[in-house]
């Protein structure tokens, strides 16, 4: 392992209901949405030449799940496979085989103290052949971890839901079965879990969009008693769920292809849905102006649209039906990615590296320019008036938010990115294909 700074673990920081401005406590920080502020971040680094490169820790096996922090420490998860088998193929294909990999593995979570790199505790939450085979293009370890300072959530899908102190202390397991994603046109092609939960007030939402039994679920953080569950009827799907309270309710918003939608906190009941759009799931909901914004582009449709907090009812997108929607952009959704918000703007990457710039009001498309050839299947994240990008080939660039296109900066890694990164305190956190980099001031 590789330490370029040593500093003294601090203190962790008060649990709060999303964590504090420096924290980034689930899949693309407080919200889900993808937006660091209040610090500038960099602008000019070259990682071959270590130019802005604060640590690069060393991360075994083979997990595609991003980094989440809290206080002084990152949190990530992985799994070890006996076989070493933890080759990605990347780009862009549409191969659905799935890898066979009959070895044992190892479920494991990992944290570092985020200001060196040093590793400061591993757990192992579980070891024994996965229930399913994973696509080349996954992991089994592709969910991403979420905290409220206190505790710290891990979903490694049949593998179970875990739940551990911050020093590593597991407090309890719950196991679901057999969760099996994959193409639900030809079934045989299981491509690994990858929905990641969700912590908010005291509850831990978990979205299991799976080819048989899929649900919705709340449990109580402090011993995992189910509050409520509710079955889902959709293909398999690979985002987050997003909590976001509106008015009266508390909303819990789900992307989907039959039913992307909100749920009421308390009590699991649907509040509106749409049926309709990309028939794979992958980039998870976001809020803000009072707007949730989707997208999926698998399929004839492949649209970003938006609806109002104040929805209520059935939406047929399949069948042509818009009335319940804020406004739609077809053929410009994002496969892989989910969209950022960002100084009044929407951006949607595409998988083929099209960055779309929206209108966010209206849907209208203000730019619409490639950044880079490849595959991107990282979502961007932001802030100080930059977008990060990064392709799976290792491609990182840096944009500029606003109406016109322009690339600011652009380096490379020697391994691919598939996972978002983090953003804390003014410094970005890539997690590659064998290690975590930390790029600062």
């Amino acid at each position: 392992m590789k330490l370029i700074t040593m500093v003294i673990v601090g203190l962790l920081a008060v649990p709060q209901l999303f964590g504090g401005a420096d924290d980034w406590p689930r899949f693309r920080g407080a919200q889900g949405g993808g937006v660091a502020e209040g610090h500038e971040l960099p602008l000019e680094f070259d990682i071959p030449e270590g130019d802005g490169v604060l640590w690069r820790a060393d991360v075994p096996g083979l997990g595609l799940s991003s980094p989440v922090i809290w206080g002084e420490r990152l949190f990530v998860t992985t799994a070890v496979s006996e076989s070493d088998d933890g080759a990605l193929r990347t780009g862009l294909y549409g191969d659905i085989a799935s890898v066979t990999d009959e070895s044992e593995h190892s479920w494991k979570t990992l944290a570092f103290d985020k200001r060196s790199g040093e590793l400061l505790w591993e757990r192992e939450l579980h070891r024994g052949v996965p229930a399913v085979k994973r696509h080349a293009k996954s992991s089994h370890a592709s969910a991403t971890a979420a905290t409220d300072g206190e505790r710290l959530v891990v979903f490694f899908g049949s593998e179970g839901l875990h739940c551990l102190d911050l020093d590593g202390n597991i407090l309890w397991s719950k196991q679901f079965g057999v969760l099996d994603a994959g193409f639900f046109v030809y079934p045989e092609a299981q491509w690994e879990f990858g929905n990641s939960p969700v912590i908010y007030d005291g509850k831990v939402i978990v979205l299991a969009d799976v080819q048989q039994g899929g649900f919705l679920a709340a449990l109580r953080l402090e011993d995992g008693e189910e509050l409520w569950r509710v079955p889902r009827h959709d293909v398999p799907t690979w985002g987050a769920p997003l909590v976001v309270a509106t008015g009266e309710r508390t909303q819990v918003v789900v992307n989907g292809w039959r039913h992307s939608g909100g749920y009421d906190l308390e009590t699991g009941e649907e509040i509106w849905r749409v049926d309709g759009g990309g028939d794979l799931p992958v980039p998870s909901p976001i809020y803000g102006d009072g707007r949730f914004y989707f997208t999926s582009a698998h399929g004839s449709q492949a649209p970003v649209f938006a609806v109002a907090d104040s929805a209520r009812g059935f939406t047929n997108l399949s069948e042509g039906e818009t009335d319940g929607l804020a406004w739609i952009a077809r053929r410009k959704g994002a496969y892989m990615a989910t969209p950022l918000l960002l100084d009044g703007l929407l951006y949607v990457v595409r998988w083929n590296g099209i960055l779309v710039c929206l209108n966010p009001e209206t849907g209208e498309v203000v730019y619409e320019k490639r950044v880079r050839s490849g595959a991107y299947t990282a979502s961007p994240v932001g802030g100080d008036g930059k977008i990060y990008v990064a392709n799976e080939e290792g491609d990182i660039l840096t944009v500029r938010s606003g109406t016109e296109f322009e690339v600011l900066s652009r380096t490379t890694t020697p391994d691919p990115i598939l996972a978002s990164p983090a953003i804390s305190e003014g410094v970005l956190y890539f997690r590659t294909g064998r290690e975590m980099i930390a790029i600062g001031q």
